[in-house]
C-alpha cells in the first residue's frame, strides 16, 4: 500500500504485507518516507495509534484472507497483537493513496493489480440553533445580531470545533455557505424598522473540507423603545467635529430644504418626512484665514520634501488648498496668496471640508485615492437617523490652530519678539534704493505687514526661497510679506518724500498678521533700525482689525492689537450712529479678540465698531 501521509500529493510511504505482523513492522508502526529504500526497509518509524491502551492492544496493518469455494478474498485490515484474528477496517489519513496486489496461482502464473483511491471528508458538520431570539431596534433604527447569538453548538466528525466556521444570512437570500466578496464568512445580520416581527435566519457551519450544513431559527424584532417612527417624520442628527474633537460651529446642514445650523459643540438636529431619501452634506465657507499662517507653509513644505510627512489623512486634506487631490507647491502658492491678502478666499476650495466620520481611509498616507465621502446618503428613512457625524477639516490649517467654535481660545500670546535688523538712513524724494531686512535669530518662517509712509515698494531682489511670490506690493502705503526657508530679504523702494527710513517704515498686522516662528514657538515681530547714532525699535502699535467672519450669522470675532496692557472699550453702532452695544474690559499687551453675539446687538443691517483706550 502506497500512502501520502503528509498530504503533499506525493505517496512517500509503503506498507508491504510481507513485513507486517510480529516478523515485520509489528504494531502501531509505519516507516515514513521509505518508498525509495531497498525492499522498503528504510524510512523513519512512526507510531499512529494514539489510543490510551496497552501496547499489545495497539493496531497494526495485516491481511485478512477468507476462502469460499474456489474464491479467495484478501483485505487490508488492522488487528492487534493480542487479538490477531480480529480485524477492523483501517482509518487512513485524508489524501490520495494506492493499493497494489500481487497474485500467484498454483501453476506459477503471476498477476499485478493496483487501484488508486482518495480518502476525504464528505460529511457535513452538525449545527444546532437556539430556538428563537427576541431583540429591540436600537436608536439608530437598526439592530445587528451575530451568528454566535443563535448558535447552540456545532460539531464535526473530522474537523475540531475550534476550526469550524459559522455564518449567517436571512432565510431565502442566498444558497450555500454565506461569504462576502472576499470569501470571508458573513457573521452578522442587520434588521431595520421595516422588518419588525418574526424574521427567519439560516445559521451555517462549514468544516475544513468545505462541507457545510445549516439550521433555521428566528428572531422577533421589536420596537419597545420607540426608535422607529410611527408618525410622519423621522429625526436626523449628528455632530461636526475637528480631528481633535472640537465642535465646528455655524456650519450649515441642509435637511431637504430645512437648514440646520450647528451649535458650539458642532451638533445639528432636524426632521424629514418618513420614507425620505436624502443626502447630508455639511457646508461652511467663511473666514478662510482662520488658523492659516506661514507656519502652515513651513509644515507643508516639510511634507512635500519628505522631511516630516503629515501624520493624518485629515491634515493632508487640509494641505490640498487647490482641491487637486494632491499636495504640491501649487498648494503653498495658493495659501500664501490668502495670507498676503491677494486672495480673499481660495478660488478652487471652500474654507472647510467635511468627511464622513465612519469612513475608514484604505490608504491613510494618500486620502485622495479613492476619493473620500463628503456626504451621507439616506435611502427610504423609516427610522430615526442619529449619529450622522462628520470630521471637519479647516483648509490650509495643518497644525490645528483654527478656532472652530466660540468656546475655544485663539492663540494670541507670543513667546518672544523676532527682531529684523535694518540699516537706518536718510532718503531723498525720488531716490530709489534697496533695503535689506535680516532676522537677528534663526527663524522657521515669518509674516507681517510693513507700513510705508512716503515710500513706494518697486520690487523684490530674488534670492534663495525669496521671490515676488512671497510679497503683496499692491496695497497703498503698505506691503505684505510671507517667507519660510530664508532669514533675510531685500526690497527696492522709491522715496515719495524726503525723510529718515526709521520714520517711514513700520511693522503692522493690518493685512498680514505680524508673527514669526522659531524654536521658542510663535513670536511677535519688530524692526530694529541701526545707525551711528544708535538703534531704534519699531513694533506693532495700536491696531483694530476686520471682524471675522464677515458677514456673520450668530457670532463674529473682533481682533485688535495693544502695544501695552490697557483697559479698552468696544462700541458697536448702527447705520444712524446709535450705540447698540458696548463692552469694556482689561486686555493684555499684544493680540486680543472679543467674541460678539448677534443676540447681544438686537438689531440688523450694516454695523460699525470702534475700540478706545485711555491713550
Amino acid at each position: 500500500m502506497f500512502l501520502d501521509l503528509d498530504g503533499d500529493g506525493t505517496m512517500e510511504t509503503v506498507v508491504n504485507s510481507i513485513n507486517t505482523g510480529i516478523a515485520g513492522l509489528g504494531w502501531n508502526r509505519v516507516n515514513y518516507d521509505n518508498l525509495n529504500t531497498p525492499s522498503f526497509g528504510g524510512g523513519t518509524p512512526r507510531a499512529f495509534d494514539e489510543r490510551p491502551v496497552p501496547a499489545n492492544q495497539k493496531y497494526g496493518f495485516s491481511i485478512q484472507e477468507t476462502v469460499s469455494g474456489n474464491t479467495k478474498t484478501a483485505c487490508v485490515r488492522w488487528n492487534t497483537q493480542q487479538n490477531q484474528n480480529t480485524h477492523i477496517v483501517p482509518e487512513l489519513p485524508h489524501g490520495t493513496h494506492k493499493i497494489k496486489w500481487f497474485i500467484t496461482d498454483g501453476c506459477g502464473n503471476n498477476a499485478e493489480y493496483e487501484y488508486t483511491f482518495t480518502v476525504k471528508d464528505c460529511k457535513a458538520p452538525t449545527v444546532v440553533c437556539l430556538n428563537g431570539l427576541s431583540t429591540n431596534i436600537m436608536p439608530t433604527g437598526m439592530i445587528t445580531l451575530w451568528a454566535s447569538d443563535f448558535l447552540q453548538y456545532t460539531e464535526d466528525n473530522c474537523t475540531p470545533a475550534n476550526q469550524l466556521k459559522i455564518g449567517i444570512r436571512k432565510c431565502g437570500t442566498g444558497t450555500g455557505f454565506p461569504v462576502d466578496g472576499n470569501g470571508n464568512p458573513i457573521t452578522q445580520v442587520t434588521f431595520n424598522c421595516a422588518e419588525l416581527g418574526p424574521q427567519c435566519v439560516e445559521l451555517w457551519s462549514i468544516d475544513v473540507a468545505g462541507n457545510a450544513d445549516y439550521c433555521e431559527t428566528y428572531v422577533i424584532v421589536q420596537d419597545n423603545l420607540g426608535n422607529c417612527s410611527n408618525g410622519t417624520t423621522v429625526n436626523v442628527s449628528g455632530s461636526l467635529n475637528t480631528e481633535d474633537g472640537e465642535g465646528v460651529e455655524e456650519a450649515f446642514v441642509d435637511l431637504m430644504g430645512s437648514i440646520q445650523l450647528t451649535d458650539n459643540t458642532g451638533e445639528y438636529a432636524g426632521t424629514v418626512p418618513t420614507g425620505s431619501t436624502f443626502v447630508i452634506a455639511p457646508e461652511k465657507d467663511d473666514n478662510p484665514l482662520n488658523g492659516v499662517t506661514t507656519y502652515d507653509l513651513v509644515v507643508i513644505s516639510k511634507h512635500i520634501l519628505g522631511l516630516e510627512p503629515l501624520n493624518s489623512p485629515y491634515k493632508m486634506i487640509a494641505a490640498d488648498a487647490n482641491k487637486s487631490g494632491s499636495i504640491t507647491t501649487f498648494d503653498i502658492v495658493e495659501i500664501r496668496k490668502l495670507i498676503l491678502g491677494i486672495y480673499t478666499e481660495l478660488p478652487n476650495n471652500t474654507s472647510w471640508r467635511f468627511v464622513d466620520k465612519a469612513y475608514v481611509f484604505p490608504t491613510p498616507n494618500n486620502p485622495f485615492q479613492p476619493w473620500f465621502p463628503e456626504s451621507i446618503s439616506i435611502v427610504d428613512a423609516l427610522s430615526h437617523q442619529l449619529g450622522k457625524d462628520f470630521v471637519g477639516v479647516k483648509i490650509g490649517d495643518v497644525n490645528g490652530s483654527a478656532v472652530a467654535n466660540a468656546t475655544m481660545q485663539a492663540e494670541e500670546r507670543t513667546a518672544a519678539t523676532a527682531i529684523f535688523d535694518i540699516e537706518d538712513r536718510d532718503v531723498k524724494a525720488g531716490e530709489e534704493f534697496e533695503v535689506t531686512f535680516k532676522a537677528a535669530e534663526k527663524l522657521k518662517g515669518f509674516q507681517f505687514t510693513a507700513t510705508l509712509a512716503g515710500l513706494k515698494a518697486l520690487g523684490v531682489v530674488n534670492a534663495e526661497n525669496v521671490t515676488e511670490n512671497n510679497f503683496n506690493l499692491l496695497p497703498e502705503n503698505a506691503m505684505a510679506v510671507s517667507i519660510d526657508g530664508a532669514q533675510a530679504f531685500t526690497v527696492r523702494f522709491r522715496a515719495e518724500q524726503s525723510g529718515k527710513l526709521s520714520e517711514m517704515l513700520g511693522v503692522s498686522g493690518a493685512i498680514t498678521r505680524a508673527e514669526a516662528y522659531g524654536d521658542a514657538g510663535r513670536m511677535g515681530v519688530a524692526f530694529r533700525f541701526r545707525s551711528p547714532e544708535g538703534m531704534t525699535i519699531s513694533s506693532v502699535g495700536f491696531e483694530l482689525y476686520q471682524n471675522q467672519p464677515n458677514p456673520f450669522v450668530n457670532r463674529t470675532f473682533i481682533g485688535f492689537f495693544l502695544p501695552e496692557a490697557a483697559e479698552a472699550t468696544l462700541s458697536i453702532f448702527d447705520e444712524t450712529g446709535r450705540v447698540v452695544y458696548q463692552q469694556k474690559g482689561q486686555f493684555a499687551k499684544g493680540e486680543n479678540t472679543i467674541a460678539l453675539d448677534r443676540a447681544l446687538i438686537n438689531t440688523t443691517g450694516m454695523l460699525f465698531y470702534k475700540l478706545e483706550t485711555a491713550t
